[in-house]
């Protein structure tokens, strides 16, 4: 089909680069990444193939934009009040976002041509960490610890078999004790029954261990 008849082939869809990269995140939400390709996005979108490169040059090109989109949707840390509020309130946004969004959790830092909203953001975190005393080196290190822990924290979430104190509790009621008898694993029974009897709920545990990060780094600031 020559140029001119797909670029207004692809006008009567209705098509523009916000719907082709909105349908791309949904996609990939409900499919995965691995699902997703320009042939099955161009179906989605009822168009052709060719259509979409109107919009985006390629898949990586198409990646970089979405995870734009991503990083738009993660709260950028406020300039009032201390730094690990701050820190804290973005590192919680971030985790809330990539559990919207699994698929983008391997792809967050690999972009090599990053846009706005992904420069924006690092920008936005440096700045925090700095104005709060950590020397140039000491706040990358403190924003590679702490991405550190929001991608593995967020990755290991989305694998669990459990997400709420009840449903954790039935998981361990009903699979792992069984599994777990007390003469042989003393220890790991006696912590599933601790946890059950607590109502222990995994929600917490990413506050649990962000606080720790946070403590840890608060002697590193105004260091070399």
């Amino acid at each position: 089909m020559p140029a001119k008849r797909q670029r207004q082939v692809a006008s009567d869809l209705g098509l523009n680069r916000q719907r082709v990269v909105v349908e791309a995140i949904r996609l990939a939400d409900s499919e995965g990444i691995d699902g997703l390709s320009m042939r099955r996005l161009a179906d989605a979108l009822g168009a052709g193939v060719m259509s979409l490169y109107h919009y985006v040059a390629g898949k990586e090109e198409l990646l970089d934009t979405m995870i734009d989109i991503v990083f738009e949707e993660i709260e950028l840390p406020p300039e009032e009040g201390d730094w690990q509020s701050a820190i804290r309130r973005r590192a919680t946004s971030a985790r809330q976002v990539l559990a919207r969004h699994p698929w983008a959790n391997g792809l967050m830092e690999s972009r090599t041509s990053p846009g706005p909203a992904n420069l924006r953001h690092h920008e936005a975190v440096t700045a925090r960490l700095r104005r709060a005393g950590f020397s140039a080196l000491m706040a990358t290190h403190a924003n590679w610890v702490l991405d550190s822990y929001v991608y593995g924290f967020a990755l290991q979430a989305a694998s669990l078999p459990f997400d709420t104190a009840d449903e954790l509790a039935d998981v361990i009621e009903d699979a792992y004790l069984p599994q777990l008898p007390h003469d042989e694993f003393p220890y790991l029974h006696e912590s599933a029954t601790a946890l059950v009897a607590a109502g222990f709920d995994p929600a917490e545990e990413f506050v649990f261990g962000l606080d720790l990060v946070l403590t840890a780094l608060e002697p590193l600031r105004d260091s070399a």
